[in-house]
């Protein structure tokens, strides 16, 4: 009898290497095209996997774009700990330096592709508030005990984005070279205000 099967086109779909090949697939392609420009097929094909594992692995491309640049190495609720994990009043201090030095260890170029994507594409700009806004900031104000938590979670990323756009994607000169000890000094403080600060009239 003829096997009819079709034949299996790339890696398995059990394989823990095809999910990574995928992330890193997607992460150079939507740092070289952008949310729009990705296509599921062209991340698959950097891959070297069947286009049918990105929704195997992740479901869609907005959820393989999150996972593959949106996230840090390390899920919101680890990161939160990370950040509430000494005195409180060095808060901002600490953010500043956990975010550069993530952002700078792939040149900002993932940070970069995220906000060129926020502009064309409604669902990345839902899921970029989601993760700082009510992951990472909103938890932070509500473990620090503070009132106001949506607008003391906004103000924070108003600077951290701000931040990341002026290092990374506009690269405005000296913000974009200064070493991180300069930076935390003259961004933290306003974190920390906007963390555990008065922000009455």
């Amino acid at each position: 009898m003829t096997n009819t099967e079709p034949k299996r086109r790339g890696r398995r779909a059990g394989g823990a290497d095809t999910k990574t090949a995928l992330l890193d697939a997607a992460r150079e392609v939507f740092v070289e095209r952008g949310y729009e420009g990705a296509t599921v097929r062209s991340i698959a094909a950097k891959a070297g996997v069947d286009a049918a594992m990105v929704n195997h692995w992740f479901g869609s491309k907005e959820n393989l774009f999150a996972q593959a640049v949106l996230e840090l190495p390390f899920d919101p609720v680890v990161l939160v700990a990370r950040l509430l994990d000494g005195p409180p009043e060095e808060t901002g201090d600490r953010i500043v330096r956990t975010f550069i030095a993530v952002w700078d260890a792939t040149g900002g170029g993932p940070f970069a592709a995220l906000v060129r994507s926020v502009t064309s594409h409604e669902g990345v700009a839902t899921v970029l508030r989601e993760f700082f806004l009510h992951n990472v900031f909103g938890k932070l104000a509500e473990h620090l005990g503070e009132d106001a938590v949506d607008l003391r979670a906004t103000l924070c990323a108003t600077q951290i984005i701000g931040m990341g756009m002026v290092r990374y994607v506009l690269r405005f000169e000296p913000l974009a070279s200064v070493d991180v000890d300069t930076l935390a000094a003259a961004v933290a403080p306003n974190l920390q205000r906007y963390l555990t600060g008065d922000l009455t009239p």
